[in-house]
């Protein structure tokens, strides 16, 4: 009777793994969610300026469900649309991350890389992400000036270790970013300064929220900064949250919208529309674009 008990249980906790793991990688990792915030950073008798930040598509060219979801975003009416890297999945990637942001290049845009729109993913141990100082690995090589063209050419502005003023909803923005940190593409240091307060928003942006850039972009006066990259942990546990960033951002600001600490700067993190290829599942962790309102002090 006892043996028959056990049997019963472990079959049964094989079933529960075996169906969670299938909402994971066939529901969860497709319900698409469009997330909202109002973050009081503009003049107190400023009107709301709207920015539509995408991250994390990691697309694959057969992804069509996700670029038509992505492409109605247009209807969403931003002034601004940023987006913060690792748009690419595969060498063939770029027509479908064209198909999806195409509705979007009308509107003034601004635009950081992550490392996988450099290098291609490949498979690596989950667990291997709880290790500190991971080697990391690097693919196949990805068409990462076809795509810095396409979105350069119309209008968007490149921030990878720049720094340039663009008009959004009637204002001026002025905006900085840095090439990613993950691999230690970002020069802060050379587009570093105190933000204008003749600006009506001083925009930061990064593919991985490090400390390190974020206290600099802070501390210089930025009001905004906005990032990818943690995939908001990816595979969550219910009520207590991401169970590692994969870089040095504390888990409890591993996606959302956050006050920097010891700054007046406000912090975005998107939990990413997509996923790394080779681990194609989100639990507790819906893939997101957000639409931030930017509303008065």
């Amino acid at each position: 009777m006892r043996k028959r008990t056990v049997y019963r249980l472990a079959a049964g906790t094989a079933m529960a793994g075996a169906a969670t793991f299938a909402y994971a990688a066939l529901v969860e990792r497709n319900l698409f969610t469009l997330r909202r915030y109002d973050v009081p950073v503009l003049a107190t008798d400023a009107e709301p300026l709207r920015i539509l930040h995408l991250s994390d598509l990691h697309m694959m060219p057969e992804q069509r469900r996700k670029q038509h979801w992505v492409a109605a975003l247009a209807g969403t009416d931003p002034d601004l649309v940023v987006v913060t890297g690792d748009n690419m999945a595969n060498p063939d990637a770029v027509p479908g991350v064209m198909r999806a942001l195409q509705p979007l290049l009308d509107v003034p845009g601004a635009f950081v890389f992550g490392s996988n729109d450099y290098r291609g993913p490949v498979f690596k141990n989950p667990f291997s992400y709880f290790e500190k100082d991971r080697e990391y690995v690097q693919g196949v090589e990805l068409p990462t000036e076809e795509l810095r063209d396409v979105l350069v050419g119309a209008g968007w502005a490149d921030l990878n270790n720049a720094r340039t003023t663009i008009k959004a909803g009637g204002r001026l923005i002025e905006a900085v970013g840095v090439d990613d940190p993950h691999v230690e593409r970002d020069d802060y240091a050379s587009v570093a300064g105190p933000a204008s307060p003749a600006a009506d928003l001083r925009l930061a942006l990064t593919h991985t929220p490090e400390p390190r850039v974020l206290d600099d972009m802070a501390r210089d006066g930025f009001d905004l900064m906005l990032a990818g990259h943690t995939h908001g942990g990816q595979v969550c546990v219910p009520f207590v949250g991401a169970l590692v960033t994969n870089c040095g951002l504390p888990r409890s600001m591993a996606k959302g919208l956050h006050h920097w600490p010891d700054s007046s700067a406000w912090l975005h993190v998107s939990a990413g529309l997509g996923t790394h290829p080779t681990a194609p599942i989100r639990f507790a962790c819906r893939p997101e674009a957000t639409l931030l309102t930017l509303i008065p002090r």
